[in-house]
């Protein structure tokens, strides 16, 4: 986060709270607040079927092994899928990619579409020669199962792209969120158990997908529309989650114009200078910034009447009690801070929330509740994009911070007013981003009610 530049009418800017951020339309597929796109929350095993049938696919260059035996069965099971839906959505047959490639980055270099593979740690598909392929050394190895097939689902993204026509000179972050949208297809499909393959929990299996995408977002600080750009976190997330709640249909509508609608990637800028906890990022326990905290949310929420009181400790790092009382510990506050300024404000945020629905007699405690704290919280972040002239403004990266903790077991944006929070980060992440597009605090009271 960072001081904006220009905060004197921060109040009177703030204050229309019901402001829409274009990019997603307002109604929403979503059956019930409290499930994942309409499917129940689910907490067994993810990765590849006891007893799944072998791949019928090979990979040039393998050894074998118990990874490449992973990446040939999830390839298998991506085709499967698109050979299934391809049809269904486009009107014509899905061919099978024309050939799989492995490689180990530390060993001897293959020359493979124009690229040496030796140090790259990576895995691709390669239009020219209809290939995808993929790091057996260091790449896949370092994912869980269910996270290298979310891998090599964005890579068969690609060869969906390519066989649509859409691939060509689309710049990299349509095609790359696109490729992601794709893989929520994909991952749906699974989770609905319709593959012989693979299962995936709609719990803590998609958390494992989402952190993910976390783990191969761009750095912050980068523009969206630079050459090879992928997306933020955030960015990434949304792409996916598009995917997994619609059709395919709906990801190859994603296009530049949508994108520069949502995205949140932007360059860092001369006022979000390291003051010593990272670029962009703020002391979380300074008064000055925590006051200009208070004024945000304020102005996010107007006429609603909280009392802050360090005495409030029924969770960490903030808290809320009865009353319109809202605590912080700053000691605990810092700490969260070490992911980054906006799990730590957002944590206050979410507090302030539950105020927020408690002034209008709404319930605050349970899953629903929950859910409606990280949608409001999401609403307060878009009142500090940057233009508002807020007292704090977002900066790169931020949103992926929240990510980071909507993500974690103990998210405290998307937990009521004990702390408890829905088994599902998918749903959190959902959730807090539907208060964030929309920009409305009726979309938060009435979908999630």
């Amino acid at each position: 986060m960072k001081l904006a530049l220009i905060a004197a009418v921060s109040a009177v800017l703030l204050a229309g709270c019901a402001q829409s951020v274009p990019g997603r339309p307002s109604e929403s597929p979503r059956l019930d607040p409290s499930k994942v796109a309409g499917l129940e929350i689910t907490t067994g095993e993810s990765g590849l079927r006891p007893g799944a049938p072998a791949s019928n696919r090979k990979a040039r260059n393998g050894d074998g092994g118990a990874v490449d035996q992973l990446a040939t069965s999830a390839v298998a099971d991506v085709e499967g899928y698109w050979e299934e839906q391809f049809p269904v959505s486009f009107d014509k047959d899905f061919e099978p990619v024309r050939q799989l490639v492995s490689y180990d980055s530390r060993g001897a270099n293959l020359r493979l579409c124009g690229t040496d593979t030796k140090g790259l740690v990576n895995a691709f598909y390669c239009s020219s020669d209809d290939v995808v392929a993929w790091d057996r050394g260091q790449l896949l190895p370092s994912f869980d199962p269910i996270s290298s097939v979310a891998v090599l689902a964005h890579e068969m993204g690609h060869a969906v792209q390519f066989r649509l026509g859409d691939g060509g000179n689309a710049p990299s972050i349509v095609k790359e969120q696109q490729a992601d949208c794709y893989a929520g297809n994909y991952f749906r499909w699974v989770a609905e158990g319709k593959s012989e393959r693979f299962r995936v929990s709609t719990g803590t299996g998609l958390n494992q997908v989402l952190a993910t995408l976390f783990a191969i977002r761009d750095s912050a600080g980068g523009e969206f529309d630079a050459q090879g750009a992928h997306g933020t976190a955030f960015d990434r997330v949304t792409a996916f989650q598009f995917g997994f709640a619609e059709d395919p249909q709906r990801c190859a509508r994603i296009d530049l114009a949508e994108i520069t609608k949502r995205s949140t990637q932007e360059a860092f800028g001369e006022e979000d200078e390291d003051v010593g906890f990272g670029q962009g990022n703020l002391r979380v326990d300074d008064e000055a910034q925590l006051l200009n905290l208070k004024d945000t949310l304020r102005a996010a929420f107007p006429g609603v009447q909280v009392r802050w009181d360090g005495q409030c400790r029924d969770t960490t790092p903030s808290s809320y009690c009865s009353g319109g009382v809202v605590g912080i510990d700053l000691a605990a506050l810092v700490r969260l801070g070490s992911i980054g300024d906006f799990a730590a404000f957002g944590s206050v945020a979410s507090r302030y929330a539950v105020a927020v629905q408690d002034s209008k007699g709404l319930p605050i405690d349970g899953v629903v509740a929950g859910q409606r704290t990280a949608c409001l919280t999401g609403l307060w972040a878009s009142t500090i994009v940057r233009g508002r002239d807020a007292d704090l403004a977002i900066s790169p990266g931020d949103l992926d911070e929240a990510v980071v903790e909507l993500l974690s077991r103990d998210s405290l944006i998307a937990g009521d007013a004990k702390g408890a929070t829905i088994p599902s980060g998918f749903a959190r992440v959902e959730a807090f981003r539907d208060g964030f597009l929309t920009g409305s605090a009726d979309t938060c009271t009435t979908r999630y009610r």
